[in-house]
This record gives C-alpha cells, structure tokens and sequence, in this order.
C-alpha cells in the first residue's frame, strides 16, 4: 500500500508521523506534494518520506490519496488530479464544507471518496476522525481507510450530514480546549502559582477529566456532581460559570462553526 498527501502541512504531517509510528505504512511508501517548498523539506528530513513539487506525481504513485490542501483550493487541485484518478484509487478528503456530491462533480462521479474531518491531537496520536464515503467505496476499502486513520488516533463512521457538526465538536474544538486551559493557567498565576506549573495542573485536569468520561461511561453530569461538594469550593466555581454563561457560550461558539463549515 502506497499512501500520497497532496498538501504536507501541519495537519498532514500530524497523520503521517502518527500512520509511519504505529506501523500503518513505512515511510517509503508515504509520497507528499506541496507549493510551500520549506514544507515538502521538513517532511523529508523528520518524516523520512518521499517529497516533490509535483502533484500528478503523488496522484500517479497513491493507492490511498489524501487531499490534504485547504478548501479554497480543493477546485484548482481536482481540476489538476482528476484526468490522472485510477479507478481503485481511493480519494480522501480532510476539507470542511466540500460534500461527496460536490466532489463526486468535481472528480466525476467514477471516483471512490471517503470524507474525513480530523484534529490536531493526531499529532500525539489521540485524535478522532470523523469519516463518511460514497456508494463506490466497498466495506473492504473503508476498513482499509479506517485502519490508516487509526494510525494517528480513532476513527467514527458517521453519516454525512454530521460532518459539520464533527467539525464544530472535534475538528476546532481542541482551540476551545485550549483556550480554557490558558485561561485557568492565567487565573492560578494571577493567585501566585508560577507559570509553567499552572500549565501543567490545567492541562493534566482536562487530560484526567476527559479519560474520566471516556472510561467510565457516566455522563459528564454526574462526574461534575462527584466533585461539587454541598457548600463547597466547586460548586460555588460552577455557580460563577452558569452565571456567567459559560455552557451557552460554548453552545453558540459550536453553532457558529458548524455554520461556517456548511458554507465552505
């Protein structure tokens, strides 16, 4: 199996060094393209992977071949790609918005796509991706697909049209996730802790709590009522966090992302 990326990125570099570490594809099986010479460079050298200008190229070399490029130049990529598509080949794509009609137009409608919308945790391997293809892909290639989007983390078969709310919930969310873990960062150091310590008891919160859910099945709910004592410090932390909207925003913040991805 010999995997291309047309785009080599962050994102992309991420799956790759995820896909190459846990044994999914040998680095000399793995061919990426990119515009951005320095790019194509740093993948050479920490990545181990074979590296060119050329997009027809990759397209030429792939079994699985990964449209890793943004959106906006997803049109001018197909249009370059699509007279080179074999017919086993599949086409996978990681750009919000770009629906399997839409590529299926694009490509012509011969072409075997799978959609897929991963996060930036695939870059220590604890992403999640959400997948969908069309009607030419068998239950054979699919699984083919998934095992190479296991390489970097888990894999979530959806129908399509969650594949922007995945984007809201997963694909952005780790700046949300981020963001709170800087703000309570900022407010431990503004009570006297030093930095990199408030860093480090933030992030390990969120890391812990998150494995908490995952692994004991219970609602998050209840998990937050396990911590907020009668009259105690949490409860009173949560008490300022409704007040002041936290859940809503959160809410809104999602919706205005899964709006923007329908409209990409």
């Amino acid at each position: 199996m010999k995997l291309g990326f047309i785009g080599c990125g962050n994102m992309a570099s991420a799956m790759i060094g995820g896909i190459i570490s846990n044994g999914i594809c040998e680095a000399g099986n793995i061919i990426a393209s990119d515009a951005y010479t320095p790019a194509l460079e740093k993948a050479k050298e920490n990545l181990k992977i074979q590296v060119t200008e050329d997009n027809k190229k990759v397209a030429e070399e792939a079994d699985i071949l990964f449209l890793s490029v943004k959106p906006q130049y997803y049109e001018d990529v197909i249009g370059e790609l699509k007279s080179v598509i074999k017919e086993n080949q599949i086409v996978v794509t990681i750009a919000p918005g770009k629906t399997l009609e839409w590529l299926g137009d694009r490509f012509g409608n011969s072409v075997k796509i799978v959609r897929c919308m991963p996060n930036t945790p695939a870059l220590v391997c604890e992403g999640i991706t959400g997948t969908c293809y069309n009607e030419l892909v068998t239950k054979e290639e699919l699984e083919q697909v998934c095992k190479v989007l296991e390489g970097f983390g888990k894999v979530e078969v959806i129908s399509e049209n969650l594949m922007d709310v995945v984007v809201s919930v997963s694909g952005s969310s780790p700046a949300y996730v981020f963001m709170f873990i800087e703000a309570m960062a900022d407010a431990a150091v503004a009570d006297g802790m030093l930095r990199d310590k408030a860093y480090k008891f933030a992030a390990q919160a969120v890391y812990g709590s998150a494995k908490m859910v995952l692994e004991t099945g219970k609602h998050p709910g209840e998990l937050k009522d396990m911590v907020c004592s009668p009259g105690g410090t949490t409860i009173e932390a949560v008490r300022v966090l409704e007040k002041e909207g936290f859940r809503s925003s959160v809410m809104e913040a999602m919706k205005a992302c899964t709006k923007k991805a329908k409209g990409m």
